[in-house]
């Protein structure tokens, strides 16, 4: 009788279906409580045991990192329109990084791929390769001409970090109290603003 009660009485045919449900249950769960959840949590979402679970996902860890990869376009999707139409650097990124810190509290699985693992946060991640690709198509979604403001792809590289850095920091220490959306935007608009306005146009012609 349990065993056509688990996974809602309609048991995956494949390894492939049980990993995309037990992905999907996790976004789900995410979604709805907007708080981080536990391998036990999804386990009972599908009607499963733990160990079902812990088949195709070693960790907690592992489970939210496939969830927030799933999650990446329809967030990439919200990004674009957030920005969609502004040209300014400073301007885009510096409503990108609000988004995206919002986004985070909201669905807090995205946060993994910017910053750490989910239940043991290392700050050194910031800086992985994988962060700073995640961060390299955020704003290659951007409606810049990022060129025309002197960038080419080693400066934007190094922007990328410096703004993963900066989200960093307001991960580990909103402040207290937090800012609102609109103190951060002016806040950040002052400093960070400042300093991706300050790179300098490329030379496109060197003198000779």
């Amino acid at each position: 009788m349990a065993r056509r009660r688990g996974w809602g009485g309609r048991p995956p045919v494949d390894d492939a279906e049980a990993t995309q449900r037990i992905v999907a249950a996790a976004v789900e769960l995410i979604a709805r409580s907007g708080t981080e959840i536990s391998i036990a949590d999804v386990a009972q979402s599908l009607g499963v045991i733990r160990q079902t679970v812990y088949r195709y996902f070693a960790s907690a860890d592992a489970l939210m990192r496939a969830a927030a990869i799933a999650s990446v376009e329809g967030f990439l999707d919200r990004l674009a329109d957030r920005v969609s139409g502004i040209g300014d650097p400073a301007e885009a990124m510096v409503d990108g990084v609000v988004f995206t810190l919002a986004e985070v509290r909201r669905t807090p699985h995205l946060g993994i791929l910017l910053s750490s693992t989910y239940s043991d946060p290392h700050p050194e991640v910031i800086a992985s390769g994988e962060a700073r690709a995640f961060g390299m198509t955020m704003i290659r979604r951007f409606d810049v001409d990022w060129e025309s403001y002197g960038y080419d792809d080693e400066s934007l590289g190094e922007l990328v970090e410096f703004v993963l850095r900066t989200m960093q920091s307001f991960f580990v220490s909103p402040g207290d109290p937090p800012r609102s959306d609109d103190e951060l935007r002016r806040y950040l608009r002052r400093w960070m603003g400042t300093a991706i306005l300050a790179q300098k146009p490329l030379e496109l012609h060197p003198p000779m």
